[in-house]
């Protein structure tokens, strides 16, 4: 009987993961909202390019009006503010017995557990670099760590399952007990990510500047000390070093680990973030108040004082209303607000 994965949302994450299953002959269905791009996906084929690996695949895809039928195996990969719309319409298509796996930026996880149920939930942390570029076209810019668990840090069989389809995409990807490590480090980093998609220089650029180093620092040190007041001891990964942000860490060790994404990020073909390009090339709003606007609401809860996160989340905003542009000006009045 066909079993296929089911796969919300085929931009970047799920049309990248989505092509590379399908390949290795793995029975999937792409959902997404653009009718151009699902056609393509399953007419012409899913284009994949970039230094990593260049294909076309052919794969199954319908729009959501068109999906009928129950899945067992679900990937949510839309955009953090999509995620509750998106789990409301894909809810009569989860199977009894069936999960829904997060494949986003955030904590979206939570949102997913109210949506269908904390039992049929699974959490997922991506740090590969993709970007969706047009109907039937995603660049995979560089290869990420991968890690997949459960949220009440079970290891079930459908966990290892899921890890093994995983490693299909990425051999090294990691089966954890501590999902919630992998996506606070994420948060950290990604908080980061924002701070340089408020510029037009690439991310390697923003990090390599030392006269931008208190706006990662600042950055970094917020999420970790959230972190650290929720009980949580994020982990690392491509060159992000929580510890080096925990509070209390010296300068030189936060340095080094900016140094260290210098590196990391100095090797893709993905040179800006998706944040910026939902900016300058997508013009549309951003998952800031999902990942970032979330970590203070979280912070002002346990009274810690997030001047820098702030900061990004009413500067981002100004750029998604048109009242400020991507520039070094608007990257300095972060830096002045760090406090």
């Amino acid at each position: 009987m066909a079993d296929p994965i089911l796969i919300w949302g085929a931009g970047a994450i799920g049309g990248t993961l989505g092509a590379y299953w399908a390949r290795a002959g793995e029975d999937v269905l792409l959902v997404d909202i653009v009718p151009e791009h699902v056609e393509k996906c399953r007419s012409r084929g899913l284009s994949i390019t970039g230094p990593v690996e260049e294909f076309r695949q052919v794969v199954p895809a319908v729009t959501p009006e068109e999906l009928s039928g129950a899945y067992r195996r679900i990937v949510l990969a839309v955009k953090a503010q999509a995620t509750a719309s998106a789990a409301q319409a894909l809810k009569p298509h989860l199977a009894g017995d069936g999960f829904v796996l997060s494949a986003q930026n955030g904590l979206n996880e939570l949102e997913i557990a109210e949506a269908v149920g904390a039992e049929h939930t699974m959490g997922c942390f991506v740090n590969f670099a993709a970007d969706w570029h047009g109907p039937g076209e995603i660049l995979f810019g560089n290869r990420g760590a991968v890690v997949v668990g459960e949220i009440d840090r079970a290891i079930r069989e459908r966990t290892k399952e899921m890890h093994r389809l995983l490693q299909t995409f990425e051999p090294n990807a990691v089966l954890t007990d501590d999902i919630w490590a992998w996506l606070w480090g994420k948060l950290g980093y990604g908080a980061m990510l924002f701070g340089t998609a408020l510029t037009n220089d690439s991310m390697a650029d923003n990090f390599a500047d030392p006269t931008r180093r208190p706006a990662w620092r600042a950055l970094g040190r917020e999420v970790m000390a959230v972190a650290a007041a929720r009980g949580v001891s994020p982990n690392g990964f491509n060159g992000f070093d929580p510890a080096a942000f925990a509070p209390g860490a010296p300068d030189a060790a936060t340095d080094a680990s900016i140094a260290a994404l210098v590196e990391f990020t100095s090797k893709t073909a993905k040179t800006h973030t998706g944040i910026w390009r939902d900016l300058a090339v997508r013009k549309r709003k951003t998952e800031v108040d999902q990942q970032i606007g979330k970590i203070v609401e979280l912070a002002s809860e346990a009274g810690i004082e997030t001047p820098a996160m702030s900061a990004v989340v009413d500067l981002i905003h100004d750029i998604e209303e048109g009242r400020r542009e991507q520039s070094l000006e608007t990257l300095r009045e972060l830096i002045a607000r760090c406090g």
